[in-house]
């Protein structure tokens, strides 16, 4: 195992607020990067104002969710508003690899900060923009949010009931998933291509065609006269494929049967007679009959044991798994608490808290969680002072003028 992590060297600025920046930079910090998340008192990150909350006096210090996406990172608490920001940016610019920004178009330029300006003081910087529908076109100024972006992309259309009004993902998906991982992998593109070349460059990510991803083979069905619609849990190359009850209260078992011979294998473990049936031994057969297979399939699945139903599937090659809680997880079921998915790390207000575990395993250099989330402005003095070439008394008088707050 190397002792020297792969972005360690590698400094990031982060501008980036909520969901899909905070988790990409949260990743580059797990990997090495010395990432400085910028905010203030006065316009904090407001996901430090959404709970769950754990107890404390601070209002802007209990939030589980802001802990768990901005672990290991360093905090400036800087006033962007004020003139003398400007100066204290552009100095740490200067020492900086990457800046992270996932604001409307036009913010930092508006503050005299926008790519031009950073480039003049650090040439070969690479420079993320993560707006929602771009920096340009129509709606680039547009604000949004991951319901809005779920719904404008077309995923919130496709989930549900074909009868009912769409649901959406229950969370908000894009910033879990496509938009923290597209701008990861471009950011170490971009540094890989720095290494070769000596060139910094632009990156412009819109959370709208990040997320557009996740929907192609809607898209392609459109190009070709379909109208894809919603579904419920089924798809239309497995049948039965869904969540169906079992015994206990409200406990249930996720099902996915996906190819002809684990249909006959299905067939045998549950012994309902009606499965035996000739034509259902092929997809398209169970496809016009999935009505009545799902209501056969939940009468035997309700008295069984979630688990234990689950086992005997697995045992004949069936992909299937118990609808696991939150809590059951954190507790240890389903060995995610073994193999090591969470961390517990102590939270200066919040005390011992759980965070998410570095994902990827990489073996001679695993990512690891360097610190808990950290306090707004906890590392103004030391990162002004050791990085921008700040002074005690400059570092005082910023904050006697209200730069620093």
């Amino acid at each position: 195992m190397s002792a020297i992590a792969p972005l360690n060297g590698i400094r990031v600025l982060d501008f980036t607020w909520v969901g899909a920046g905070p988790i990409g930079t949260k990743l580059l910090a797990e990997f090495g990067a010395d990432v400085i998340k910028i905010e203030s008192r006065r316009r904090p990150d407001p996901l430090r104002r959404t709970g769950p909350f754990a107890s404390g006096d601070d209002p802007l210090e209990r939030s589980g969710y802001f802990a768990d996406r901005n672990a290991g990172k360093r905090s400036i608490a800087l006033d962007m508003t004020h003139p003398r920001a400007r100066e204290v940016v552009l100095r740490l610019t200067a020492a900086t690899d990457v800046c992270a920004q996932s604001f409307r178009p036009g913010t930092l330029e508006k503050w005299n900060l926008g790519y031009e300006e950073l480039i003049a003081v650090r040439p070969d910087l690479i420079y993320l923009a993560m707006p929602m529908q771009g920096e340009w076109g129509p709606h680039a100024t547009f604000s949004g949010f991951g319901a809005t972006l779920v719904a404008l992309c077309g995923l919130h259309e496709l989930c549900g009931y074909p009868d009912r009004e769409p649901v959406g993902t229950g969370t908000n998906y894009p910033d879990h998933v496509p938009n923290p991982m597209h701008a990861v992998v471009a950011v170490l593109a971009a540094l890989l291509h720095r290494d070769a070349t000596g060139e910094g460059q632009r990156i412009e990510l819109s959370q709208l065609e990040s997320t557009l991803n996740v929907i192609g083979p809607a898209i392609e069905h459109a190009d070709l006269g379909e109208s894809p619609t919603r579904a419920g849990n089924r798809i239309p190359h497995a049948a039965p494929h869904g969540v169906f009850p079992t015994r206990g209260d409200d406990r249930w078992i996720a099902i996915a049967v996906v190819d002809d011979r684990r249909w006959q294998a299905l067939a045998e473990l549950a012994g309902i007679p009606k499965f035996a049936d000739q034509e259902l031994l092929h997809l398209e057969g169970r496809k016009v009959r999935e009505d009545e297979i799902e209501m056969l399939l939940a009468d035997w699945t309700a008295s069984q044991d979630a688990d234990e139903l689950a086992a005997a599937l697995a045992s004949v090659g069936i992909a299937a798994s118990p609808v696991r809680t939150a809590d059951e997880l954190l507790a240890g079921v389903g060995g995610l608490r073994e193999r090591g998915a969470f961390e517990w790390l102590e939270h200066p207000v919040m005390g011992r808290t759980v965070y998410s575990a570095p994902t990827p395993r990489l073996s001679m250099t695993p990512g690891i969680l360097a610190s808990p989330a950290p306090l707004l402005g906890a590392d103004t003095d030391e990162v002004l002072g050791a990085i921008a070439g700040y002074s005690p008394g400059e570092i005082a008088e910023l904050r006697a003028e209200g730069v620093l707050t």
